[in-house]
């Protein structure tokens, strides 16, 4: 009688002991999640992959063309855009809205590779290197495939990236 009475206080410790060294584990996880939360490069993080990702999002958008609806196209090229490149789309809106309606060519584009090249958080401005491919399918003639690269400047208004200018970059042979 005496040894099990002696197994099941060592059953007990040894549970005891397992539930203590869960319940310090998980405050060791819950003091270690509070902290990240609130630490800057977690903050910065976010913030790098939110500015490149709406790079690669707008500069597909500015790329693409549906040949068939237009006016549609031009309608998502000024929602990615601000500020200096928001203005020039709406100062050259409807002379490009004329020549692409005249030649209804679709262009289709994607982002094959992007990188952020700077990003200044509390001012809210971003740079970004791309490289695109464009499928270029004209109303009459063969599909064509286009590569560019690009630059581009983004900034953060009311929360969200859009791109402030767009600058083809020339390749060069080195």
């Amino acid at each position: 009688m005496r040894s099990t009475t002696a197994a099941a206080a060592r059953r007990r410790g040894a549970w005891l002991l397992a539930f203590l060294a869960a319940v310090v584990c998980c405050g060791y996880g819950t003091l270690t999640y509070a902290r990240t939360r609130t630490d800057a490069d977690l903050t910065y993080a976010h913030s790098r992959d939110a500015a490149l990702d709406a790079a690669r999002r707008h500069i597909t958008t500015l790329n693409t063309v549906d040949g068939s609806d237009v006016a549609a196209s031009l309608r998502r090229w000024r929602d990615a855009a601000d500020g200096p490149l928001a203005d020039e789309l709406r100062r050259t809106g409807a002379k490009s809205g004329k020549t692409l309606a005249r030649e209804a060519t679709t262009t289709r584009a994607t982002v094959t590779d992007a990188a952020l090249t700077a990003l200044d958080d509390r001012a809210g401005t971003a740079k970004v290197i791309a490289t695109i491919r464009i499928e270029v399918t004209p109303r009459s003639g063969d599909a064509t495939t286009d590569r560019k690269r690009f630059e581009a400047a983004l900034t953060r208004t009311g929360g969200a990236w859009r791109l402030s200018s767009l600058s083809a970059v020339l390749a060069t042979e080195s």
